[in-house]
């Protein structure tokens, strides 16, 4: 679905008067926002969305896709066809392994001296999301056959 397409069905259930009210913007404007861009021979403007959009193929920094998610109560997955293997499940395997003894020994520094301070949280949290999104990514594509087709590894002798 293309930004415009988002927005406009967004602003059938949301005011978009109290949109503009709520951002300080003129009503015009996130009405052009809903319209297919100018080059789609529409009036329509580029947006928040496909600012977002353009920030997260520059950056190629999925923390943005993140941020966005937790915006509205949510968290990041990448697509399974996304998730690069090498053909053998072991490593990925490991690596999700890695993550949580990553995320509980962070935890473990954090509570040592049996305070977790605000930073400490924070930290917490950020491991627990990339732990999240790694195993949540993993499990989608497993669910969805992307490692049925995998070469077992070879016989050890």
């Amino acid at each position: 679905m293309q930004s415009h397409e988002v927005l406009r069905e967004v602003l059938k259930k949301t005011s978009a008067k109290q949109v503009a009210a709520d951002l300080g913007l003129s009503l015009s404007l996130i009405y052009k926002w809903a319209e297919p861009p100018a080059d789609d021979s529409g009036s329509g403007a580029n947006s928040p969305l496909d600012r977002v959009g353009q920030l997260v193929k520059s950056t190629q920094d999925s923390r943005i896709a993140q941020w966005v998610c937790e915006q509205s109560g949510g968290f990041f997955i990448k697509n399974p066809q996304s998730l690069q293997h090498t053909g053998h499940l072991i490593p990925l395997t490991n690596d999700i392994v890695q993550d949580f003894a990553d995320m509980l020994a962070t935890i473990a520094i954090s509570s040592a001296d049996n305070v977790i301070t605000p930073q400490e949280a924070k930290t917490i949290r950020n491991r627990w999301e990339q732990l999240k999104s790694v195993t949540e990514g993993f499990v989608r594509a497993a669910e969805s056959g992307n490692f049925e087709s995998m070469t077992p590894p070879p016989a050890m002798d």
